[in-house]
C-alpha cells in the first residue's frame, strides 16, 4: 500500500459520489427524511420503528450541536450492531456531505473507517483513519481519545515505512502513557531502518533496551538484535577487516605464533559469542572473563588449510583443533558486517564468535 494520506477534497469526491449513488435509489435533492428512510430503514419490523423513531427525531434537532449528535451516533450504532456497514457508510456520508461543518465530523469518519474495515476493505478504512489525525481536531468521545484510536489502527494497516515512521512518532509524543513504549521505540526502529534512516533507527532501539522483557510479537529476539546495534555502533570498529581473506590469514598467523594475547585481540570486542553448536543466541555479557590463553597452555593449535564447506558470501567458519579442553575443537566463526549507517565499515569482516565441538 501506498502513502495514504488523503485531502478533504478528495473525501468530499468520494463522499459525492455516495450521495449521487443514493439518489439513485429514491431520494431527491432535497434529501428529505422521508425520502431517506426509503433507503436507510432496514432490518425486521422492530427494527425499521426504531429507525423510523430515530429519523423521525433527528429530522427535529436541527440545530448542530450534542443533541443532534447524539441521534447520528445512535442511528450509526444500530447499524453498526446489525452488521449493516454498507448501510452505516452511505449513512455517515450523506450526512457529511450535508454538513460540511459539524464538529463532530472526526467521530463520522472513523465510524466510516470502522465499517470499511469490518467489509475487509482495509486500505479504504486506512484513508479515514489518517484523515481523521492529520486534518481534524481530536476530541475525547467516552474518554477515549479519536485521534488514538485511528493512530493504533493505522500501525496495523499500513505498510508504507515512513507513514508509519509518523503514526509511532505521533503516538510517543501525544500518548506515551497511555501505549506501550518498548514495543513503539522497537517498531519505530525497524520502520526507520527500512527507509534507511539508520542513526535515528539506532536512536530508536537506544530508547527501547531500558524496557527489558517487552515481548515484541514477530520479533523474538528483539531486544538481542537492537542491543547488538546499538552496542556495535558506540564501539570504536578497530577490529574489522577489509576481506575475508585478509582477517583469516591474520588468524592463521595469529595462532601459528602462538601467541594468545595475539590471537584475542582480533576479536570482535562488542557482540562476540562463544556456544556450542544448536546452544540458543544469548547476551555474551560474562564473556570478559574468558581468557584464551587458559586453553592455549602452550599447545600448538592446529587449524584447516581451507574455510568450511558450510561457508558463504557472509559467514565462514575456520576449523581448529588441539585446545585444552574436554571438547578439543572450535569453530571459528566471521561475520561480513552489516552496517549501512556507516559505509567505511559496512560490508568488512570480523571475527564474531566461537562454536564449540564438531560442525553438525
Amino acid at each position: 500500500m501506498g502513502r495514504v494520506k488523503i485531502h478533504p477534497v478528495r473525501l468530499f469526491i468520494v463522499i459525492n459520489f455516495v450521495f449521487f449513488t443514493l439518489a439513485g435509489c429514491g431520494m431527491n435533492a432535497a434529501g428529505k427524511t422521508d425520502q431517506v428512510s426509503a433507503y436507510f430503514i432496514t432490518g425486521n419490523k422492530g427494527q425499521r420503528h426504531t429507525f423510523k423513531d430515530l429519523f423521525d427525531l433527528l429530522e427535529q434537532e436541527t440545530r448542530s450541536g450534542e443533541e443532534q449528535f447524539a441521534v447520528v451516533k445512535e442511528i450509526a450504532g444500530e447499524y453498526a450492531r446489525l452488521r449493516e456497514y454498507g448501510t452505516l457508510i452511505n449513512f455517515l456520508g450523506d450526512w457529511m456531505n450535508k454538513h460540511p461543518e459539524d464538529p463532530y465530523t472526526a467521530y463520522y469518519l472513523l465510524m466510516t473507517a470502522y465499517g470499511y474495515d469490518q467489509q475487509e476493505a482495509y486500505e479504504v478504512a486506512a484513508l479515514y483513519y489518517d484523515l481523521i489525525v492529520k486534518n481534524y481536531p481530536d476530541f475525547q468521545m467516552r474518554g477515549e481519545s479519536i485521534h488514538f484510536i485511528a493512530l493504533n489502527q493505522l500501525i496495523t494497516l499500513v505498510k508504507d515505512q515512513e507513514q508509519l515512521v509518523w503514526y509511532y512518532e505521533e503516538l510517543l509524543s501525544r500518548f506515551f502513557d497511555k501505549i506501550e513504549p518498548g514495543f513503539t521505540y522497537f517498531m519505530l526502529g525497524q520502520a526507520y531502518e527500512r527507509i534507511g534512516e539508520w542513526n535515528t533507527a539506532i536512536q530508536a532501539y537506544t530508547n527501547f533496551l531500558p524496557y527489558y522483557g517487552t515481548a515484541i510479537p514477530g520479533f523474538p529476539d528483539a531486544y538481542t538484535y537492537a542491543k547488538r546495534l546499538v552496542d556495535f555502533n558506540n564501539s570504536p570498529k578497530d577490529w574489522t577487516f577489509e576481506s575475508l581473506g585478509s582477517l583469516v590469514y591474520t588468524i592463521k598467523s595469529a595462532l601459528a605464533s602462538g601467541s594468545s594475547w595475539r590471537l584475542w585481540s582480533y576479536r570482535a570486542k562488542v557482540n562476540f559469542f562463544t556456544r556450542s553448536w544448536g546452544q540458543e543466541d544469548e547476551d555474551n555479557a560474562g564473556l570478559a572473563e574468558f581468557t584464551i590463553s587458559d586453553f592455549m597452555r602452550g599447545n600448538q593449535i592446529n587449524y584447516a588449510s581451507g574455510l568450511d564447506e558450510g561457508s558463504n558470501a557472509n559467514e565462514a567458519y575456520l576449523k581448529t583443533w588441539g585446545w585444552y579442553q574436554y571438547i578439543s575443537t572450535w569453530y571459528f566463526y566471521f561475520r561480513k558486517i552489516y552496517f549501512p549507517s556507516n559505509p567505511d565499515i559496512h560490508g568488512r569482516w570480523e571475527w564474531a564468535g566461537i562454536y564449540y565441538g564438531e560442525k553438525w
